[in-house]
């Protein structure tokens, strides 16, 4: 089976056109391109950047066109804020599958800290889930059925990310059975889970976990330095996909042996050449494939 590769924008998030980016994953080698819902700091209306995309992804020949976030803040009590941010999400999901075939979106429902937290940065699990009251679980299940219902032939996966309701593979999945729709699954973020200070679920357990709701991955990759001044915590720097403490190629093989059809996603947390970054990356990826027979 093939899998196709997709670049997170995050490589080209360095003053890059949307044409540039396309070009530029084109020449690479990447099979599409997994763009913001939106950008920040540009004057622009989300037809004028749908536009852009549809134009140059079609112009440089990309498969896939991806989005991720912003997503849903569902963590509000404020009903009639979440309902606006439903009827937007909704405006894009339709002026995007008028421009762009969609297949899967990279989804969160919504940062959620506990404020009596400090400092809240060493402390990713006791925030997202760990924070979370029975009405967060309810109000981001309700507004992901309404989300799966409006749009049903679109896959949306919950990203595995630290202070997020779903920031592991086991709270993600605890969701998505929640939500109780086919096309609701998880964006498995391994990388992510490396911020965390608590134990964890191995790589291989996290995979078996999500099961078939295992929609998308997102690949990084980091070293774990100890802290001296903090003995619980650790400094993680960002590296290339083939260095640091997440060994890639058992994750692929464990994805290839446990069934798994969706996108692989490759990211750049490095500051730096990213587009550089992003060459080395998809060679790396591509060769460990092509050692699994993937």
């Amino acid at each position: 089976m093939s899998y196709p590769v997709i670049m997170h924008v995050n490589y080209c998030e360095q003053g890059q056109s949307i044409r540039e980016i396309c070009a530029f994953a084109a020449k690479c080698g990447f099979d599409g391109v997994e763009f913001r819902r939106k950008r920040v700091k540009v004057d622009e209306t989300p037809r004028e950047y749908l536009d852009e995309i549809a134009r140059w992804t079609r112009e440089y020949g990309h498969r896939y066109v991806l989005f991720g976030g912003p997503g849903i803040d569902a963590m509000t009590p404020d009903r009639a804020a979440l309902r606006r941010e439903i009827d937007e999400y909704k405006e894009f999901l339709t002026l995007a599958a008028e421009r762009v075939p969609l297949s899967v979106i990279n989804f969160m429902s919504g940062p959620l800290r506990d404020p009596t937290v400090s400092p809240s940065r060493l402390a990713y699990h006791l925030h997202g889930s760990h924070a979370a009251q029975s009405w967060h679980w309810e109000a981001a299940a309700e507004m992901c059925r309404e989300i799966a219902d409006f749009a049903p032939d679109v896959k949306f996966a919950f990203e595995t990310h630290m202070n997020y309701l779903h920031d592991l593979a086991e709270t993600a999945s605890r969701l998505c059975e929640m939500i109780d729709r086919p096309n609701f699954g998880v964006n498995l973020d391994y990388g992510n889970t490396q911020y965390f200070t608590c134990p964890v679920l191995p790589l291989e357990a996290a995979i078996d976990r999500c099961g078939e709701k295992l929609f998308y991955t997102h690949l990084k990759n980091c070293y774990h330095v100890p802290r001296l001044d903090t003995p619980d915590a650790r400094f993680l720097i960002p590296s290339g996909l083939g260095e640091g403490a997440i060994n890639h190629r058992a994750y692929l093989k464990k994805l290839r042996d446990s069934g798994f059809a969706g996108f692989i996603g490759i990211e750049a947390p490095r500051a730096g050449d990213r587009e550089w970054f992003a060459a080395q990356d998809l060679a790396y990826i591509k060769s460990v494939l092509a050692d699994l027979g993937m």
